[in-house]
């Protein structure tokens, strides 16, 4: 599969989209990251993207994180075979288990986007002082309520913020959220609308804070999220094309 996608081609298809996007809601594409989601996909089609100029990469799984990207023992990990300068940027976008917190924090990771609860906030924070490591991250709220996802629910994360934000290891970036998988992109809108007006809420009860990160949207509906104001985009299939698992 590797030598039968063209990772260079895809990039540039999904950077015209969001450029489009942007310029639809009369925003900078400059402010809007393009986070490659990588989960199951080999190190080399990372590499082909690297070649083509893409730097931020989304991982679910934080063992598959650490080999991929960061164990400094193997020879299939782009942390033994690439310059630090040269090395892409790591985003954990899955559940951060407690058991495997310690990894997480091992991977030191750009941005950990899954915060979805207050006793893993605790963890993370408490891992990041004994690295000595400031640890960025997302609060997930779950905001359609939807019993099979993780998050925070938008009145939990208004309720929790407050003690989240004097964790001295952990540096809040702003919010995250998966909405419910409708084949129709404009589905997602309302979600992406009100995950907007809690970041607004939360920036306006604590503004102490940096709340401009707003990560949503995926291959099929980041058009939309680049519409209503999404900071990140989370794009895996319109990349790399179907994942294996």
């Amino acid at each position: 599969m590797t030598d039968t996608i063209d990772i260079a081609a895809n990039l540039a298809q999904v950077r015209e989209r969001m450029a489009a996007a942007a310029r639809r809601a009369g925003r900078s594409l400059d402010e809007i990251t393009l986070l490659a989601v990588s989960k199951t996909h080999p190190v080399g089609l990372i590499e082909q993207a690297l070649t083509a100029g893409q730097r931020d990469f989304g991982e679910n799984r934080v063992e598959e994180a650490w080999a991929k990207f960061a164990d400094p023992d193997s020879p299939e990990s782009l942390a033994s075979r690439l310059k630090t300068a040269d090395r892409p940027r790591l985003h954990l976008i899955g559940p951060i288990q407690s058991r495997k917190a310690s990894l997480a924090i091992a991977c030191r990771p750009t941005l950990i986007h899954a915060v979805d609860r207050l006793k893993i906030a605790a963890r993370l924070d408490r891992l990041a002082g004994e690295a000595q490591l400031v640890q960025e991250v997302l609060l997930e709220v779950n905001v359609a309520g939807e019993a099979s996802k993780f998050g925070f629910s938008p009145e939990a994360v208004q309720r929790d913020a407050g003690v989240i934000l004097v964790l001295p290891w952990l540096r809040v970036r702003g919010l995250m959220t998966i909405p419910p998988y409708e084949p129709d992109p404009e589905a997602a809108r309302p979600y992406f609308v009100a995950l907007r007006r809690l970041r607004d809420q939360l920036a306006q009860h604590h503004p102490q804070a940096d709340w401009r990160a707003l990560s949503m949207g995926m291959s099929h509906d980041f058009e939309v999220a680049i519409e209503e104001g999404a900071t990140i985009v989370r794009v895996g299939t319109a990349i790399f094309g179907t994942r294996d698992a």
